[in-house]
């Protein structure tokens, strides 16, 4: 006999009562129920968006997360406002390609197809 089943016995003969085991071990990760919610009240491109803004400094690194932060996710279009216009030059016409390439990497190339920056 399984101990559960011992237990469960022993304490229904002491206590008179017919006791159930309790299930071992059913909690569920919330990730996949969160998600088809989130995805059944339209919401889904909210979650990703969120996803892309908590990892925007390991895309760009330390110092363009400090001079930028992705502020919306429309249509495949990521919205990036940027502090300083020599910032804004650099990550628009160096790093543009670059940093477009490591968010289609992560999230997939239908999520994030293009990214805008914009001053402000």
């Amino acid at each position: 006999m399984k101990p559960e089943r011992l237990r469960a016995r022993v304490l229904a003969e002491w206590r008179g009562l017919p006791e159930t085991p309790f299930p071992r071990h059913s909690a569920k990760p919330i990730a996949e129920p969160l998600t088809k919610l989130m995805t059944g009240l339209g919401l889904a491109e909210r979650l990703r968006e969120e996803e892309i803004i908590a990892a925007w400094q390991e895309t760009v690194g330390e110092f363009f997360a400090r001079h930028s932060s992705p502020k919306q996710l429309r249509d495949g279009v990521l919205y990036v406002h940027v502090l300083q216009p020599t910032v804004h030059f650099e990550l628009d016409r160096v790093w543009k390609r670059e940093v477009l390439a490591r968010l289609k990497k992560r999230f997939g190339g239908r999520v994030v197809r293009e990214v805008r920056f914009r001053i402000g």
